[in-house]
């Protein structure tokens, strides 16, 4: 009987581990099958990877590195929408772990992938403006050739009205287009240290807003004070700044442009 016990204690263990084993066996399948393919071919295979983190992730949906890499995986065949969702899950679940090594490498990915996304939607959109403003000139044109046969002794006073009218054209164009141009980031929108847009934005009691991980590693490596105001400062002492976020959020979603990575 002691045997049997035994024997069967041995059997039912293994199956008790296998939701772990496989876990395990996923994440250095979304992981290091990667780094060993890169190696051996100097190519990653894609599809697979996606597969593989699908398969992680439904047994673990909190793996920072298997949304990471589905991220990745989708943004390799264009599907930024899902795959910008997938890296902002991975951020998500870096932010909530303050030890997280890879926050800073998953936000650069969504910014490349966000600025792409821009650079697609407003080559689009630059070509869709270009071609109304010329069918609205060529309009205004065949107006005013209209006027112009029809009119006898105003011939001046139509010249100068279609002059005003293509001015007022070609500026309404002008300034739908700026609206799309790279420009300068507003100041209270940077960080006060790397002058880079906010990410994670925390503020001091002093009222300066810096970058949370720039901040953190101004107090561990220089010293705990405030960079600016010089007044003692610790990291208890910082608070997210939620206004700040949002501004820069905003911001964003309207000038994708300010998601490129210098």
């Amino acid at each position: 009987m002691a045997t049997c016990t035994s024997r069967k204690i041995v059997l039912e263990r293994p199956s008790m581990l296998i939701p772990r084993r496989l876990r395990y066996a996923l994440m250095f399948l979304c992981i290091g099958r990667i780094v060993l393919c890169a190696i051996a071919s100097g190519s990653i295979d894609w599809p697979k990877v996606e597969e593989d983190c699908r398969r992680a992730i439904e047994l673990d949906s909190n793996s920072l590195k298997a949304h990471y890499m589905l991220g990745l995986a989708l943004l390799q065949r264009q599907e930024f929408v899902e795959g910008i969702k997938e890296l902002q899950k991975a951020l998500d679940l870096g932010r909530a772990n303050p030890e997280s090594y890879m926050v800073e490498v998953i936000w650069q990915e969504i910014a490349k992938a966000k600025y792409v996304e821009w650079e697609n939607a407003s080559s689009k959109h630059s070509w869709e403006l270009q071609n109304l403003k010329e069918a609205c000139e060529a309009a205004l044109k065949e107006k005013h050739f209209l006027d112009d046969s029809q009119t006898e002794g105003f011939v001046d006073e139509f010249a100068t009205s279609h002059l005003e009218q293509l001015e007022v054209l070609r500026r309404v164009f002008r300034e739908a287009a700026e609206a799309d141009t790279p420009a300068e980031v507003p100041d209270y929108l940077c960080c006060k240290i790397t002058l880079d847009i906010l990410r994670d934005p925390v503020i001091t009691p002093s009222g300066v807003t810096y970058e949370k991980a720039v901040i953190l590693e101004h107090l561990q490596k220089v010293g705990k004070f405030d960079p600016i105001t010089r007044e003692p400062l610790n990291q208890s002492q910082l608070i997210p700044n939620l206004a700040i976020k949002e501004a820069v959020q905003a911001f964003l979603d309207k000038h994708g442009w300010a998601y490129k990575m210098d």
